[in-house]
């Protein structure tokens, strides 16, 4: 990887398809705009992604954003064919279907009663990849509108990216970033995990269109090529 750190002091980033939002310490939202960060709304935020369903967020109180909010996520992913997904308080796990997601109407009904429990939830066309609580990878290639089961990945981590392109990112408790080795379309859940090495701990990681976004410990943003 060829990188660069920007000073900002970030604490979570989110890029795809081009679009790439963040939050910062004091969790205000901004999104890039050429070579410049621009607040996204007055609305604090601990948490943002982007995707085909739109800009969606998460405040401290666990309500969502995107116009108006619905129901309480610690988490959510815009990633996906349209689809939003999210993990609740208790670890539950929530979907938006695309139609539900791109309506500019009152959001009301998710699905839920997905099975599993999830703390980070991720989704690409490819399918959707989680962490729980004991820090347990998994993976599942079905969506909103055909729930299935996840399938048990090798590997520990915190939080996991999927970027538009298919190629999965974690980031485990000790700071260190693996990419997933073997995706294909025989085997979408991969094969192995390849660590990145790099001179700083990270806290998170976005992938989109070739570039690795990535927030460190402390807070400020590396921006690689891959």
């Amino acid at each position: 990887l060829d990188c660069a750190i920007i000073k900002l002091l970030l604490s979570q980033i989110d890029a795809d398809r081009g679009m790439v939002v963040m939050t910062d310490k004091n969790s205000s939202a901004f999104f890039l705009s050429g070579s410049c960060w621009s607040k996204l709304g007055s609305v604090p935020l601990k948490h943002v992604s982007v995707g085909p369903a739109g800009i969606w967020g998460v405040d401290q109180q666990n309500k969502v954003y995107k116009f108006v909010a619905s129901l309480e996520l610690k988490q959510v992913d815009a990633g996906g064919q349209g689809q939003v997904v999210g993990v609740a308080k208790g670890d539950t796990i929530h979907c938006l279907t695309a139609n539900k997601a791109s309506s500019i109407k009152e959001i009301i009904n998710w699905t839920s009663g997905i099975a599993g429990f999830l703390i980070y939830i991720s989704c690409a066309p490819t399918g959707c990849w989680g962490v729980n609580a004991q820090q347990s990878i998994f993976f599942t290639v079905n969506s909103c509108l055909r729930p299935g089961n996840w399938i048990q990945v090798d590997g520990e981590a915190v939080n996991v990216e999927v970027g538009s392109d298919g190629n999965v990112f974690v980031v485990n408790r000790l700071g260190l970033l693996y990419e997933r080795t073997g995706i294909s379309d025989q085997v979408p859940q991969g094969t192995g995990w390849k660590k990145i090495e790099m001179s700083v701990k990270i806290k998170h990681a976005s992938y989109d269109l070739g570039y690795m976004w990535l927030v460190t410990e402390e807070g400020f943003i590396v921006k690689c090529t891959k």
